[in-house]
This record gives C-alpha cells, sequence and structure tokens, in this order.
C-alpha cells in the first residue's frame, strides 16, 4: 500500500542567496522525496520564502524600495537557484500571503482560546534615528563583564552572555545611533503550559534523532520553559496581530504555518482538502532542518499545531553545518559560495552526489574537500558509473539488446537481491551508505566489460551476437544503477532513460532487465570534474567578499530571522600589530570600470614619485570613475598583492558605509601629499 506524505524543508530567509550550505538541507530533502515518488508513494514537497521582519524592512529601505518589491526579486532568484540543482518543488510559497496570514490567525485564536497568551511591558533598546526597536544582532557595545569593545549584543567572545540592554555604551548598528530604552507591549505565549505534551512527545513519539531528544530533556524540558516572545513592536514588517493593533507576528510565529500556507496553495491548485494533509493521520508529516533551528521545530512548533488541531511531525529530521576544506564557511577565504556562482563552473549533480556520500541520519557536520570532491565524482560517477554505458553505448546504437538476458554470472540478480537494502538506507536517511552499497555493484559490474573486450568484438564479424550480449549485459546493469542513484542523480537517471527508450519512473524498474529492443545512439553524459574550475570558483567567491570587505566596516545582516549567536571576532591584535599596517596618502591617477564584475573599478593610485599601485576596489556602485581621477584617497600600502581574475591588486582602498552605492571613501585633508603616511 502506497504511503501519503508531506514533505518540508526549512523556508529560506529572503533577505540573501542560497549558497552551498543552504544546498545541503534542500538536496537532502529532494533525494528523499525522489526515492519516495519512485517506490509510488504519493509525496509533496512544499517550500516557501520566510520574507517577514525587521531585516527585510531595513534592507528595502536602504536600497529605496518597498519590502514586496524585495521579496518578490527574492523568490525568482530563490527558485532558479534551487531549479539549478535539480531540486523539485509542489508547491514554492512565500509567507506574505493571503494563505498565511488566514492561518496565522487561526493559530492565533487557538492559543488565546486555550489561555497560553500573556502580555507585558518590556524594555527594549530603541534607535531613535532608524526609528526602529532592534533585535540582538543590531546592538553591540562593550561587554559588561570583560570591557572589551565592539561586541555583539547578547555575547561576548570571552564568552559572557547578556541582554542587549546590559551592554555598556550601545550602539545600533543600523544607523550608528545611540540607541535609547523604550518600553512597549509584547505578547509571549506560555510553553511552560504544554510543558507535560511537550516532554511527552520529544520522550516517545519517535519523531527526534535519539541525540537531538536526548538534549531537549537534558536542556530545556528539564526545567521550566519560558514564555515565547511572539510579538514585535511597530515598525515591522510583517501581519499585525488583528487584537492587537501596533503588534506583529514575530517571523518565527508565520514562518512554520508557512508550510501549511503552502500546502493549501498546492490543495486549491489540485482540488484537494488540506485536512487531509494536515489533520489526517493517513498522511505523515516530515521536516527536514538544519541544527541551529531545533528549537523552534521541535519545542515551539509542535506547541502550536497540537493546539490548532494540526497534526504533529512524523518526523524532524536533522542535519549538521557544512565546513570546506576542514574550515567553518568563510566569505573572507570564498568558501561560502553562492548557488549561482557554483553553477557556473561544475555540473550541480556532483554536488548532489558528494553531499549524498557524506550525509546520515545523524546530526553531524559535513566536509567539503576539493581534492576529496574531484577524486570522489571522477572516481565513482565518471570512472565506474558511467563507465559502464560509455564502453559498450557506441557498438549498441548498431546491434540493439538481446532477446533474452544473456548469462552474466549473476551480476544483475545478484544486484537487484540489493534492491532493498539500498532502499531502506534512502528510507532512514542514511545516504552515505546507500552510495556504498551502490559502487560495490560499479565495482563488480565494470571487470565484465573490461574482460569482454567488446571493442576488439566489433572488429570481428562472427562476433557480432557475442558483442550484442555484453552490451546487452554492461546496459542494464547500468540501467539497474540509474535507478538506484535516480534519486540523487535525476539528470543522468533521464540520460540513461533517454538511451535504453525506457524512461526511469518506478524502482522496480531494478528488478528486470530490458530485453529485445534498438539502442538509441550514445551521448556523452558527465565529464570529468576539474580541480581548476573548483578553485576557479572559490576565487571568484573570494574576490566578491574582498571587495566587499574594502568598502564597508558595517555589518551586515544575518542571512536567517532567527536569533543566532553572533560569530566571534577576528583574533585580537596589539597596536603593535594594527602599526603594522601601512596607511598611505594616494592620488587616483586612472579609473575605469571592469565590464566582468559587478562591483569592481580598477584603480591606478599614485604614491609620489615614479611609484604607483594598481588596485581593484568595489566602489562601483557609488562612484563614476571620471569623477575619482585626482582624488586624493588613503590606501594600505603594505597589503600583499593578490591575484585576481582581472589582473594583480597591489593594495586596498579605505572606504566606509553599509555597501553598493552607500560607500564612502575616506577623506584625506588638504595639503597631503601622495605617500604621506596616514596616522
Amino acid at each position: 500500500m502506497s504511503r501519503r506524505l508531506l514533505v518540508t524543508a526549512a523556508l529560506p530567509y529572503a533577505n540573501g542567496p542560497i549558497h552551498i550550505g543552504h544546498l545541503v538541507e534542500y538536496i537532502q530533502t529532494d533525494i528523499w522525496v525522489r526515492f519516495q515518488k519512485l517506490q509510488g508513494n504519493q509525496c509533496l514537497y512544499i517550500c516557501a520564502d520566510d520574507t517577514h521582519g525587521t531585516a527585510i524592512m531595513i534592507r528595502a529601505k536602504k536600497e529605496g524600495r518597498s519590502e514586496l518589491d524585495l521579496i518578490g526579486e527574492t523568490s525568482v532568484s530563490h527558485q532558479r537557484d534551487f531549479a539549478g540543482f535539480g531540486i523539485e518543488f509542489d508547491n514554492y510559497g512565500s509567507t506574505h500571503c493571503d494563505e498565511n496570514k488566514k492561518l496565522c490567525g487561526q493559530f492565533w485564536s487557538s492559543l488565546r482560546e486555550k489561555g497560553l497568551i500573556v502580555e507585558r511591558n518590556v524594555e527594549q533598546l530603541f534607535d531613535p534615528e532608524a526609528e526602529t526597536f532592534l533585535a540582538d544582532r543590531f546592538v553591540r557595545g562593550t561587554c559588561p563583564k570583560c570591557h572589551r569593545p565592539d561586541q555583539a549584543g547578547d555575547n561576548c567572545t570571552c564568552g559572557h552572555t547578556y541582554n542587549p540592554t546590559d551592554l555598556i555604551d550601545p550602539v545600533s548598528t543600523l544607523s550608528g545611533a545611540t540607541p535609547v530604552l523604550k518600553e512597549s507591549l509584547h505578547l509571549f505565549v506560555e510553553l511552560e503550559k504544554m510543558h507535560g505534551f511537550l516532554k511527552d512527545w520529544v520522550s516517545t513519539s519517535g519523531a527526534l534523532q535519539s541525540e537531538t531528544a536526548n538534549y531537549l530533556l537534558g536542556h530545556f524540558l528539564a526545567d521550566e520553559l519560558r514564555d515565547w516572545d511572539i510579538s514585535r513592536p511597530a515598525p515591522y514588517f510583517g501581519f499585525e496581530i488583528p487584537d492587537s493593533p501596533g503588534n506583529y507576528w514575530y517571523v518565527w510565529f508565520d514562518a512554520p504555518i508557512g508550510y501549511i500556507a503552502s500546502t493549501q496553495q498546492w490543495c486549491d491548485r489540485h482540488g484537494e482538502k488540506l485536512s487531509d494533509w494536515w489533520q489526517s493521520e493517513d498522511c505523515e508529516v516530515h521536516h527536514f532542518i538544519g541544527k541551529d533551528i531545533t528549537y523552534f521545530h521541535t519545542l515551539f512548533w509542535p506547541g502550536m499545531l497540537k493546539t490548532a488541531g494540526y497534526s504533529l511531525p512524523t518526523k524532524v529530521h536533522i542535519h549538521g553545518f557544512l565546513n570546506v576544506d576542514g574550515k567553518k564557511m568563510s566569505k573572507r577565504d570564498g568558501t561560502l559560495v553562492k548557488a549561482e556562482t557554483f553553477l557556473k563552473h561544475v555540473n550541480p549533480e556532483t554536488l548532489r552526489y558528494f553531499y549524498a556520500t557524506k550525509l546520515s541520519s545523524r546530526v553531524e557536520d559535513l566536509d567539503l574537500g576539493l581534492a576529496e570532491y574531484t577524486e570522489k565524482v571522477n572516481s565513482d560517477l565518471v570512472g565506474k558509473v558511467v563507465n559502464l554505458a560509455s564502453r559498450v553505448g557506441k557498438f549498441a546504437h548498431g546491434t540493439g539488446l538481446s532477446e533474452t538476458y544473456p548469462d552474466d554470472g549473476g551480476l544483475f540478480q545478484n544486484a537487484a537481491a540489493k534492491g532493498q537494502e539500498i532502499a531502506d538506507a534512502y528510507e532512514q536517511c542514511e545516504y552515505s551508505k546507500a552510495m556504498r552499497l551502490i559502487m560495490e555493484l560499479a565495482d563488480a559490474a565494470n571487470p565484465f566489460v573490461e574482460h569482454a573486450k567488446p571493442w576488439e568484438m566489433k572488429k570481428d564479424p562472427e562476433r557480432q551476437d557475442e558483442l550484442r550480449d555484453v552490451c546487452t549485459v554492461a546496459l542494464n546493469l547500468f540501467r539497474q544503477l540509474a535507478v538506484y542513484l535516480a534519486p540523487v542523480l535525476p539528470t543522468l537517471a533521464q540520460s540513461c532513460g533517454e538511451l535504453l527508450e525506457d524512461p526511469i519512473v518506478s524502482w522496480d524498474q531494478s528488478q528486470s532487465p530490458l530485453v529485445g529492443r534498438g539502442v538509441a545512439k550514445f551521448k556523452r553524459m558527465m565529464d570529468r570534474v576539474q580541480i581548476e574550475n573548483l578553485e576557479k570558483m572559490i576565487d571568484e567567491s573570494k574576490e566578491e567578499a574582498a571587495a566587499e570587505a574594502a568598502t564597508t566596516n558595517a555589518p551586515t545582516f544575518n542571512d536567517s530571522p532567527e536569533p543566532l549567536k553572533a560569530e566571534p571576532l577576528a583574533e585580537e591584535i596589539t597596536i603593535e600589530d594594527f602599526m603594522k599596517v601601512d596607511l598611505r596618502v594616494a592620488r587616483v591617477l586612472t579609473a575605469e570600470h571592469v565590464p566582468e564584475a559587478n562591483k569592481l573599478l580598477k584603480l591606478t593610485l599614485g604614491l609620489g614619485g615614479d611609484e604607483t599601485r594598481q588596485v581593484f576596489a568595489g566602489i562601483k556602485a557609488a562612484y563614476e570613475p571620471e569623477k575619482l581621477v585626482g582624488r586624493m584617497v588613503v590606501m594600505v600600502a603594505n597589503l600583499k598583492p593578490r591575484k585576481m581574475r582581472f589582473g594583480m591588486s597591489e593594495g586596498m582602498v579605505a572606504a566606509a558605509g553599509p555597501g553598493g552605492a552607500d560607500v564612502f571613501i575616506l577623506g584625506v585633508d588638504e595639503g597631503a601629499l601622495p605617500g604621506q603616511r596616514v596616522h
């Protein structure tokens, strides 16, 4: 009997592009959904953009456009990038939609009716210039414990945590203004009233990995649960609370409800009832999320669902983070690679496969090593899987497949018998195990072709029947692998279907060989990954990050709405370290656009006498080149030259501002001479 499954991936925030760290989750989920559909199960893959919050409001204001324009543009780019990696949603919506607003009202009414909402006044930092209350990540100041300056709004690099109101000399990162304390009404969900239900669900439902359940029971559910602040005062981009004018539902209230709203949109298109998917014991609900949003999906969300009468998650599949070459992804290192940048340089199917070789059902971080990536993809996919088809494909077009399946020494039957074990691994999200089992079958199949030497049979007119049998075996073993890999490599599965004129649509196709039919003309299916292309991808990402860093010292918005801990600052330096930086006055001798770059200008700087430097600066949006010529600037003169795609950059121009058109080159006193040191 087929199953009915409702599957979600976390909603990407509409304040930034998709990068390869995000793709771990969406690819993991897409693989699971594709597997379920191959099994004949009715499975919906639901997602949407998470669009509300202060960050969206502030960014739209800075860019001089409406929030609707910003989130509309982001939705297009997100869906484009997902499609580039073969990620197929049954519905991709937005939390800023009528369906979500209506559902939020239903959930809110349920919480009110159950007596779970409490109101109280809260003192919060307010930016008098930006005219908005400040979330933790929009405040910096001096740590109240160690007195270290320029620390995040909720924690210091010394390890101390605090409230933003505890900071000494706090500063708003939105405007640079000194925030003031201001009181406002906030609404809270009294989670403690659901403590018993949540503890029982975490302990006995089987919806969580054991390590996650143990963590929740030991850290949060061992004590009284804190009230959840569910509202934000105006100004705020979101849905206004109907019975509390001037207050808005916090982004983490309406975001998960967006799963249901997006499902509603699918139901409306297909003439189905929402209750059959979200209020039915016959439908499983599976959430795929990153470990950083575990708290919201395993305490807040089940509590909301229970209160409103919706289905609780059957399973919450939680994954770890992505590291690159053993280190946390970093813009500075060029390893925070945008999806669109990756697509310029590398076949996206290879990333799907590499992630699959790393993913398991445990909450573990993944590592993408460039050398390992190249070796694994080339060895497994090109050298083993595609190799089976490519070595006989050009012969099979003329011979077709044999009328009966030849003797292959039990290869096909043995591989068919492995189908259930591979399927179980997919079902349990043990993708790395599934890939290992599939590659073992590829290892067993390739020697058959190697020993048969079909390229020699082709030369002998009397061995054409034998050649057809060899092609029949090799292509059926390839097709079997393509079926098993179809959830991971949909494009390869499509190519296999076109070659054998039999589209891959069912897992059961791995159990019976194809015989007695023609074979289409063979087309190249996959090229080897070149490590040089991966390095170009990293370099391009690094150049963009360097251009941004060279033009702003303002903080960037976190690309997720949840209150994550701020990243630690760079390693503390002494005044002696800082004195090593050689700041010099320089005159702009020439300035020109860099056609291949969106943000860079190419400058020639004069340092006095005949000494000149070539510098690439990310100030294109702020300055016309001709208006810079003759201007005095401050440059870092002893920065190690760095080879960029456009040429050698021999320094850095000092500038400040939030970025884009709001970048300001540091001024130089009149009378300053080129080459003069700046103190």
